[in-house]
């Protein structure tokens, strides 16, 4: 004990292993849903859900334990929402190759590694347009929630008119995903810890009368295998300028909501300094993109920082224990594939649908009197949710970004690189035709 309390420094962060068990449970249980949710976005995409849960589980828990050691902070990683969606839904739904698929989230990680190791963050900072750093999240939420309507029946396509429109809402799935949505927003506003798996165990329990989820034959049993996702990276493939938007919508959402979250959740535990910089946040920076890097070769999407671990932080949480022990209950959801594949659709929607809502908050930090800003932030969320693909959003947002700063003669205001960005971006669309 007294060896785990010097190497965590539990009494110089004025706390205790107590206090930093139950800020581990409150944070596991406020994560616990990414074990249902980012298995069965992955499984659409046509991995198989038990291998997709091993994966993530044993990713969380590897990069969660790095993060503790080499940093003894409270910060817990998962795979990133926005990164499984584009992964699962556009890639490889999109008829992309599992390989080039990894291939291009082992580039993000490889130059999110250059970026934190070299010490050029301030850099990327500065050339990445504002208004562009908000709407990529924000398209990529409105894409989450879309996929969510979608898989609760709620929005289904109607091929004649070749458009969106309600599915059949007094179905089981869709008025079970309704409950579920509402007991999302229930929980979420009275900040109940656990809120949103809370949310889920409850539609999925109410589900089962309705014959909507289906009980399983055991409850435990041993992780599925991963043989067929190791090392399934086709680097020169994932190279392809078609591609390039889809480097930018993995690499820009992960920097910079790492970023954010880093200092929002160092403000809440009082880690920044006087001029509000969090001290030691290279290392940080490392841990979360060598895990990125790290996670693609077993055909993981981008692992990043969860906003979530603020939940541990408000229970007290001041060191990397408290993501030792998150790690720790982590483990054990590994033995328990059965009980999480009974979780229906249903279920699981109503999460997508909220936090994909949810990241629209972002657009706030827009500057509404500056066109150069605000056009290029509406052009990409809406390229993003009506092409269905985030890659469009993010390359019709540079292009539109850099024709506004050359028309109102504002160039010298951003660095040469955007422009090259926007012409590659041109490029990505010449392809994109030639297809």
């Amino acid at each position: 004990m007294e060896r785990i309390k010097d190497f965590f420094k539990l009494q110089e962060n004025g706390t205790d292993i107590k206090t930093e068990f139950i800020a581990g449970f409150t944070t596991f249980a406020t994560m616990a849903y990414v074990v249902a949710v980012v298995p069965g976005m992955l499984s659409k995409g046509g991995i198989p859900f038990a291998s997709a849960m091993t994966v993530t589980v044993i990713m969380t828990i590897l990069t969660t334990l790095a993060m503790a050691l080499y940093t003894n902070r409270p910060f817990i990683l998962a795979p990133g929402l926005g990164s499984v969606a584009i992964f699962s839904f556009t890639l490889l739904g999109g008829g992309v190759p599992l390989p080039v698929a990894s291939g291009i989230v082992f580039i993000s990680g490889v130059l999110f590694m250059l970026v934190s190791f070299l010490g050029i963050r301030n850099f990327i900072v500065r050339i990445i347009p504002p208004s562009i750093k908000v709407s990529v999240g924000v398209g990529i939420g409105l894409f989450i929630a879309l996929l969510g309507l979608k898989q609760a029946g709620i929005v289904v396509a109607n091929a004649k008119k070749n458009v969106l429109i309600f599915g059949d809402l007094a179905s089981t799935d869709a008025l079970l995903a309704f409950f579920g949505f509402f007991l999302v927003l229930f929980f979420v506003a009275r900040k109940t810890r656990g809120g949103i798996i809370l949310a889920v165990l409850i539609t999925t329990l109410v589900g089962i009368p309705l014959g909507v989820t289906q009980l399983p034959t055991h409850m435990f049993a041993m992780p599925g295998g991963v043989d067929d996702l190791l090392f399934q990276l086709d680097i020169t493939g994932a190279l392809s300028p078609q591609y390039l938007p889809f480097l930018l919508a993995f690499f820009i959402p992960d920097f910079f909501s790492t970023l954010g979250t880093l200092l929002g959740v160092g403000a809440q535990a009082g880690y920044l300094d006087k001029d509000g910089n969090l001290p030691g946040i290279e290392k940080n920076f490392h841990v979360d993109s060598c895990a990125t890097t790290f996670g693609s070769l077993f055909s993981c999407p981008v692992l990043t920082t969860y906003l979530e671990s603020s939940a541990g932080v408000e229970a007290g949480s001041r060191t990397g224990l408290t993501a030792v022990f998150t790690a720790a209950l982590f483990v054990l959801t590994l033995f328990i594939s059965p009980l999480v594949t009974l979780i229906p659709t249903a279920a699981t929607a109503p999460v997508l649908i909220y936090i994909g809502f949810a990241m629209m908050s972002s657009m706030r930090k827009v500057n509404y009197d500056d066109i150069t800003q605000y056009l290029p932030a509406f052009v990409c969320v809406a390229m993003t949710i009506f092409s269905f693909n985030s890659g469009n959003g993010i390359a019709a947002a540079m292009v539109v970004y850099a024709f506004l700063k050359l028309a109102t003669n504002r160039y010298k205001e951003d660095h040469w690189s955007v422009y090259l960005i926007a012409i590659s971006m041109i490029y990505y669309f010449y392809v994109v035709a030639g297809h």
